[in-house]
């Protein structure tokens, strides 16, 4: 039997599991990603916070599948598909399919604001967390010397978004503050130091339970966390952040984690393009209108019982559609029915610091030390190879018994090239 080509656009959780579980028999695989590596995105907060190193979280994509022959990587950005000639376009050229696989996820929601765009920092690529790492240990180093009226600026950290990446991150940075801060910048007062969470809704972690939202938010303003509630950034000039109840900020640091919007590609019919920017599919994960067209994970918006706007856009729903749809394209190639995919739900967590965490399951809520240790457990078994799951763990217990790491490095461009020739 001929193989079958799936071209398969976007390396993350779905594209991984998807490529793991297709037969290797029955399927020959082009893999496309725009990175030559797989992220792990749940734990880019702990690169850009100096807790672990970003090539703990990043996996080489040519190295994840050397052992799969009929597997080939390609680094190159899709820019429009050909759907009535199963073709593809690239950067470096054009592709043929029998099946189209679009798992290219999401990217930062800044609402159409070009100033907040130009400005703030996002956090969806290990590039992204290096980039607020090196800005942030930047910042301690400039509030040392920097002036009364300067300070003001530095001192000032503002995360928008309350959802469990904002809430890790204003943990982490407060934790920072009161933990490493006095040890590396001896004699320099760090308690005008403030970590600022804006969310625009009510609560903090609006998608778990009510006692997760009122015991998040218990856990940081105990850390000393700043929190400012129903209320939305209307502006961000890079020094001056402007709220919609009128307040004004003066901060040279925003971290921007919002809001997500879809990463389509020109091709498609516009009528399958939904809110976020995500993907209409029917229950196999199959775009409607289209036979051989699929779109797994954060990008696909299937409508169920259950979910009728579409899926949470979380690691479990990406993995899960992507298994079931391996099994699904061989059914499909057998002549047999597909089957449909419906999603169970297995709970949702965030951490809020050192023995600090909150985990809703389908039948139970806890929190504290023990919900801490189950999301580093949990997150742990995520992790794809044995040697990074062992290097994260050894960071964490190093850094729980010591309450510290040696990892707050800035490593960016020295500008100063060739000063010795002049």
């Amino acid at each position: 039997m001929k193989k079958m080509k799936v071209v398969i656009v976007g390396g993350g959780f779905a594209g991984i599991q998807l490529i793991r579980k297709l037969d290797e028999n029955l399927f020959d695989i082009l893999l496309i990603d725009r990175l030559n590596h797989h992220q792990f995105q749940p734990l880019f907060y702990q690169v850009a916070t100096s807790q672990i190193e970003p090539s703990s979280i990043s996996f080489p994509l040519r190295n994840v599948f050397s052992e799969r022959k009929n597997v080939q990587v390609r680094m190159t950005e899709v820019t429009a598909v050909y759907p009535d000639q199963n073709k593809i376009k690239t950067d470096i050229g054009e592709f043929d399919y029998d099946f189209l696989i679009l798992a290219m996820g999401c990217t930062t929601n800044f609402y159409g604001n070009q100033n907040i765009c130009r400005n703030s920092f996002p956090l969806k690529t290990t590039y992204d967390a290096i980039t607020i790492r090196n800005h942030i240990i930047t910042t301690f180093e400039k509030i040392v010397s920097a002036s009364e009226e300067e300070r003001e600026a530095l001192n000032n950290l503002v995360i928008v978004g309350g959802g469990p990446t904002g809430v890790e991150l204003a943990g982490a940075f407060a934790e920072i503050k009161r933990n490493i801060l006095p040890k590396d910048y001896k004699g320099v007062d760090f308690s005008k130091f403030n970590v600022i969470l804006v969310e625009g809704t009510k609560n903090t972690l609006g998608n778990m339970t009510d006692a997760s939202k009122v015991e998040s938010k218990n856990y940081l303003e105990r850390l000393g966390v700043d929190i400012r509630t129903e209320v939305f950034v209307k502006d961000y000039d890079g020094n001056i952040l402007q709220l919609s109840n009128g307040e004004f900020i003066r901060t040279r640091t925003v971290i921007w984690v919002a809001g997500v919007t879809g990463n389509t590609v020109d091709g498609l019919s516009q009528e399958v393009v939904t809110r976020g920017n995500r993907i209409k599919v029917d229950r196999y994960n199959k775009v409607q209108g289209y036979q051989n067209i699929f779109a797994i994970g954060d990008l696909a918006c299937m409508s169920t019982p259950k979910y009728p706007n579409g899926h949470p856009q979380v690691a479990n729903v990406a993995i899960n559609q992507a298994k079931l749809l391996a099994k699904n394209l061989k059914l499909l190639i057998s002549g047999k029915l597909p089957k449909e995919y419906e999603y169970k739900d297995l709970g949702s967590m965030a951490t809020i610091g050192r023995n600090k965490a909150v985990v809703d399951l389908p039948f139970i809520h806890f929190k504290g030390y023990f919900a801490w240790v189950i999301w580093m457990f949990l997150h742990l078994m995520l992790i794809l190879s044995v040697r990074n799951k062992l290097i994260i763990f050894i960071n964490w217990a190093w850094a729980y018994v010591k309450k510290d790491t040696s990892l707050r490095l800035i490593l960016k461009e020295d500008k100063k090239k060739c000063t010795h020739l002049k």
